[in-house]
């Protein structure tokens, strides 16, 4: 049976909660999870998960915004990789919106592949949950992966930018599309432009995308709004002219392959309807986690962080916050609400059941919507501790790894100690009490020991547990601190060259410390086995760089292929024989937690690695 609408005060009140619930960290939950269903060790390849062999098939629906046999060609792989791995028959079907929305809604399906802006509506509406986030070339990141062009035709030199548009015939292949549309719709706001009023019309299209194109081309509209990357991989087909066509307001250049109108978005997710058991979702997300890159690039991560999605969709009033922003008219609303006037009219006296029933209804929202939201809040709670469990415990791996360096470390001053203790003892049974020596081998004993409790209270700093906190620091200070616990613990580590340069950044000092320690203790790994006549070289690199500071760490080991650099932030991924493959893993996500990016490059002259990473400077946009 249909309710009726709550009254506006209520449903504004209801929303500014759900903005709140759908705001809260998500992603934490989900990174811990899906690390710990994680096998070990890791073989070459995932060991299937054994189930009965009557067991129920999973379906994936899938977005197929090119069409269908484009979105199975893409998802085909990963379709295959799930049935291997779990034993289990996994079906791909192909949906546009529309029809995908109805099946998220109607339970027709398992999980869905979909564009941000759908999983974070299906998120609110129907409670889906993101198990892993799609990490694929031409993406800088999962986290910056989708952006819009708005395109015109080269030869329309009266639009030159987005202002020019007023007034104009805009295409779209659809308004609710995240990527084709709203994204774009973004940068139309900060131009001052309303597509509802400023635009002569908005004409959609439909999939695939390619017919916005077709009608920019013939003139039949001013503009249109594709997917970045769209133009350039239908003109490497042969498809397309790309010459024919010009990008409005382009994006300035920071390594993404394609031409672009809007800033970078969340890249597509992996997500699970409500009504699939956790154990479920739990052996999905470890084989999509496991699943390695597909020949065209295409692999799984982490659930990524969806919360720039919800602030585009807060700020433009639109798909779950439609009715937080939304100032319908008298008409609209009489429209919108007709059988409500009609009842009303025609029922005068239903309107005190009307009321009594809707201030129920409010009292049972109200109670479901502040239980789930003090659910979450638990949830997140309990994701962030698990979080700093990790984080604590990947210190203490790194400490274990050099426990026996740090011992012959502190076994130096206790001997030095020894040896002048025993000495003051034979002088003084020998009747040589004069006070120089004994004066000298006491100072000696003294100086000793402070070098001992150094040692040793660089390591409690470093090991001990605490929550993260952010703050103005300088990240060439920091480099120096972590290079002086280095060879504190590593004595027989070669020596560290540093060209340090000022370079403030907001971070957490210890996070910092363990990804620099981190990255000092790889490249001496990768410097173990050199031959006497190369000397083994490590040389860390800080200072800022276009807006970042750059810190890199390079040595002069044996280096990399290709193909294991691209595999190198992978969890569980190494190439050490005892390596668990986990400490580039966490350094990443601690890295993109700060804004920031981890790189792996050839060193400068051919030989070794140099790994490091990029901050926002503060104070710099991020």
């Amino acid at each position: 049976m249909r309710l009726p609408p709550l009254p506006r005060a209520r449903r504004a009140a209801l929303s500014a909660a759900l903005a709140a619930l759908t705001a809260a960290p998500a992603a934490l939950t989900a990174a811990p999870a899906a690390i710990a269903a994680a096998p070990a060790p890791i073989a070459a390849a995932p060991a299937p998960i054994a189930v009965s062999a009557a067991a129920a098939s999973l379906t994936i629906g899938a977005l197929a915004p090119d069409g269908a046999e484009s979105a199975e060609r893409a998802w085909e792989p990963t379709r295959a990789h799930l049935a291997a791995t779990l034993c289990r028959p996994v079906v791909l079907r192909s949906f546009d919106l529309p029809s995908l929305r109805e099946a998220v809604s109607a339970g027709a399906i398992d999980f869905f592949v979909a564009n941000s802006g759908f999983y974070v509506e299906m998120e609110v509406a129907h409670g889906a949950s993101r198990i892993a986030t799609l990490d694929a070339p031409p993406a800088l990141s999962p986290t910056r992966a989708l952006a819009s062009a708005i395109v015109v035709r080269a030869d329309r030199r009266d639009v030159a930018g987005l202002a020019e548009l007023r007034g104009k015939r805009v295409a779209t292949a659809g308004t609710d599309g995240f990527g084709g549309w709203q994204v774009a719709w973004g940068e139309f706001a900060r131009a001052g432009l309303d597509p509802r009023r400023d635009f002569a019309t908005v004409d959609e299209t439909g999939f695939p995308m390619r017919k916005v194109l077709d009608r920019v081309a013939a003139g039949t509209s001013d503009a249109g709004v594709v997917r970045a990357c769209l133009i350039e991989a239908l003109a490497a087909r042969g498809e397309l002219d790309a010459s024919r066509f010009r990008v409005l307001a382009p994006a300035p250049a920071d390594g993404f392959a394609c031409v672009r109108s809007t800033p970078l978005y969340p890249d597509w997710p992996f997500a699970t309807v409500r009504h699939v058991p956790a154990d479920t979702a739990k052996a999905v997300a470890s084989a999509l986690l496991a699943m390695p890159r597909t020949p065209g690039g295409t692999a799984w991560t982490i659930p990524t962080d969806y919360r720039r999605v919800h602030e585009l969709l807060r700020e433009l009033g639109i798909g779950p916050y439609e009715t937080v922003h939304a100032q319908p008219t008298l008409g609209e609303l009489a429209r919108r609400y007709w059988w409500i006037v009609a009842m009303l009219a025609a029922l005068a006296a239903g309107g005190l059941l009307h009321n009594l029933r809707v201030e129920w209804t409010v009292k049972r929202r109200t109670r479901e919507l502040r239980a789930a939201l003090d659910a979450q809040q638990r949830l997140a709670l309990e994701a962030q501790a698990q979080q700093r469990a990790l984080d604590h415990l990947a210190r203490l791996g790194i400490l274990g790894e050099m426990a026996s360096m740090l011992a012959h470390e502190l076994n130096q001053p206790l001997a030095t100690i020894g040896n002048f203790a025993r000495g003051i003892v034979r002088m003084i049974e020998g009747g040589r009490t004069q006070p120089a020596p004994l004066v000298d081998a006491a100072n000696e004993i003294s100086q000793q020991a402070e070098r001992a409790a150094g040692v040793l209270q660089r390591i409690r700093g470093f090991a001990r547990k605490r929550p993260a906190e952010r703050a103005a620091v300088d990240l060439a200070e920091v480099a120096a601190e972590s290079i002086a616990l280095f060879r504190g613990m590593v004595p027989d580590a070669p020596a560290v060259q540093a060209e340090l340069h000022p370079s403030r950044v907001r971070a957490d000092r210890l996070q910092l410390e363990q990804v620099i320690l981190n990255l000092l203790k790889n490249a001496y790994d990768a410097t173990r086995s050199q031959p006497d006549d190369a000397p083994a070289q490590v040389r860390v690199e800080c200072g800022p760089a276009a807006g970042h500071a750059r810190l890199a760490v390079v040595d002069n080991g044996s280096g990399l292929g290709d193909a294991d650099r691209e595999r190198l932030f992978e969890p569980f991924f190494t190439t050490k024989p005892q390596g668990l493959g986990l400490g580039l893993a966490i350094s990443l996500r601690v890295i993109e937690s700060h804004g920031g990016r981890l790189f792996a490059d050839a060193a400068p002259g051919g030989r070794g690695l140099a790994v490091g990473f990029l901050l926002p400077l503060e104070g710099a946009p991020s």
